[in-house]
């Protein structure tokens, strides 16, 4: 299985804003907070499938799990535009989630 790493969909994502630039809102760091209410949106729909019909029908059942990796994709969708919006690179990010990720190692 090949790799989908934030690097590919922040170019991904440079491309969707590029073809709707007239339609949406720029990206830009006053637009982050707009993002990530949008997220959080995404984040709730992705609830709401797994609260209506229980993890384990969200994992077995084909028809419920393609709808819950669909919103799961948009919340990575705009999760990118937010790491685009604050210019947060694919390398800043990496850097981060392992300093973060020893210090939790560490933590209990």
């Amino acid at each position: 299985m090949e790799d989908f790493g934030i690097q590919e969909m922040q170019e991904m994502q440079k491309a969707l804003q590029d073809t709707y630039r007239d339609q949406w809102e720029p990206i830009c760091p006053d637009t982050g907070k707009n993002k990530l209410l949008w997220m959080l949106g995404e984040i709730g729909e992705v609830i709401d499938i797994v609260k209506k019909n229980g993890g384990q029908r969200a994992v077995e059942e084909r028809h419920i799990r393609k709808e819950l990796v669909e919103e799961l994709a948009d919340v990575l969708m705009y999760y990118n535009d937010i790491l685009l919006c604050y210019d947060i690179s694919a390398e800043e990010l990496k850097q981060a989630y392992r300093e973060k990720f020893h210090k939790n190692m560490k933590r209990w």
